[in-house]
């Protein structure tokens, strides 16, 4: 029993070193979690970088459109003053900013699908963080209410393992104390019985019958003695 009593310690403090050797399965659902949070951001800076060059187009655009209104106008004067020439050269800028006007629409607009497809995703992915928090929280809820479980049960076993020797000295003091009745209780029954006093009275038989012999030796003594005197008065 020995023996064994010292494996399971040993075997117990084994399980023991390699669990807390193991990875904390909290500390790994924080880290997705925050993992998940920095790529959420990099979808909003990224989401904030195609708006901010959204914005430089359309103002870029802006001043396009502001300056080929110019040039329109000159274009006008120039026709107005008899200037051919000039409004011709007024009216082929027009038509190369025009050209410009085409390209950035293009790639605003493209600008914008792009800025479209980002924010469905920063939706998607900030509802999948938020899904994922919840989940984590409540798993390491569970984990931590079952590692408490697990601590309070090693600590009952451990309770257990020292009730059941207290347990054992009980018994061996129950033992004890039924064994001392019931040898008062024989003692009981003897005195009752009178047994000791039979015994007493034994031996108050014997000193009688020793004292009657010492009497015996006395009166034949003192009966000689009486013989003598009668017999020398004679």
């Amino acid at each position: 029993m020995g023996l064994l009593a010292r494996l399971s310690t040993i075997i117990k403090a084994k399980i023991s070193n390699l669990l807390e050797g193991a990875e904390d399965p909290r500390e790994i659902l924080d880290y997705s979690y925050q993992k998940q949070l920095e790529l959420l951001q990099q979808v909003k800076r990224g989401l904030a970088d195609v708006v901010t060059s959204r914005k430089r187009l359309e103002m870029q655009k802006t001043r396009l459109q502001e300056s080929g209104q110019k040039l329109d106008s000159q274009a006008r004067e120039a026709l107005s003053a008899g200037r051919e020439d000039l409004a011709r050269q007024a009216v082929e800028r027009k038509v190369a900013l025009q050209g410009q006007l085409n390209s950035l629409d293009g790639q605003i607009g493209d600008l914008k699908k792009e800025e479209e497809r980002l924010q469905t995703a920063e939706r998607k992915l900030s509802a999948k963080i938020e899904s994922f928090r919840a989940t984590k929280e409540t798993i390491k809820a569970q984990y931590t209410a079952a590692e408490a479980q697990v601590k309070i049960n090693e600590a009952a076993s451990g309770i257990s393992e020292e009730m059941a020797d207290v347990g054992l000295a009980v018994d061996r003091a129950q033992e004890k104390t039924e064994t001392m009745k019931a040898r008062a209780g024989a003692l009981d029954e003897l005195i009752e019985s009178g047994t000791f006093e039979e015994y007493g009275v034994a031996k108050d038989e014997i000193q009688r019958e020793l004292d009657q012999v010492s009497a015996q030796k006395d009166v034949e003594a003192q009966l000689e003695t009486l013989k003598r005197e009668v017999r020398t008065a004679g």
